[in-house]
C-alpha cells in the first residue's frame, strides 16, 4: 500500500536553552508535566518509570488521541527517546531529544520521525493522495512549531521556582 511518503517523514528543531543540562534533563523526563508545556499533549503519566508512559493529545479541531509510549533510549543526561503506539503492535512515531552541555546552557535537538504504524497523518494522506505531500509537510511544520513552543514553555517553567 502506498503511504505517500508518510513513513520516515521527519522534522526537528535545535534550540539553545538557558538551563544546565541536568535541569533540562529533569524537565524532558518529567512526563507528568508535558501538559503544562505542550500545545497538543495535555496529559502524560509513567506506567513503568523509565520504560513506558501514556499520553493524551488534543488537537485544534477537538480530536483527541490516547497513546502508549515505550522508551527506546534513556542515557542521562544526554538522550531520551520513545516510540509511540496506538492500537497496533508497530509504532507510528519516534520522538527523541539529544542534549549537549554548553556550561550554563544546553543545546537541545528534538526530532520526530513517522513510523510505519497508523496515524492521522497516514489516514489523511491515503484519503487525499492528491494533497498528501502538502498535508504531510503541513503537519511536520506544525510539529516543529509545537516543539519550539514546548521547549520555550519548559525553559520558562524550569527557570521559575516551584
Amino acid at each position: 500500500m502506498n503511504d505517500y511518503g508518510v513513513t520516515g517523514s521527519t522534522t526537528g528543531v535545535e534550540v539553545l536553552i538557558k538551563l544546565h543540562i541536568e535541569e533540562l534533563w529533569s524537565g524532558i523526563t518529567a512526563i507528568d508535566r508535558y501538559g503544562e508545556w505542550s500545545p497538543e499533549c495535555y496529559y502524560g503519566a509513567w506506567l513503568e518509570e523509565g520504560a513506558r508512559f501514556e499520553a493524551r493529545n488534543r488537537f485544534k479541531d477537538g480530536f483527541e488521541t490516547y497513546v502508549t509510549c515505550t522508551v527506546t533510549v534513556m542515557q542521562a543526561p544526554h538522550r531520551f527517546g520513545w516510540d509511540v503506539y496506538g492500537d497496533e503492535d508497530v509504532p507510528f512515531a519516534h520522538w527523541e531529544y539529544e542534549l549537549q552541555d554548553q556550561g550554563d546552557k544546553t543545546l537541545v535537538r528534538q526530532s520526530f520521525t513517522h513510523g510505519p504504524g497508523n496515524s492521522g497523518m497516514r489516514i489523511g494522506a491515503v484519503e487525499n493522495p492528491e494533497r498528501a505531500a502538502e498535508a504531510i509537510q503541513g503537519r511536520l511544520d506544525q510539529l516543529a512549531a509545537n516543539m519550539r513552543s514546548t521547549l520555550t514553555a519548559m525553559e520558562s517553567a524550569l527557570r521559575m521556582p516551584r
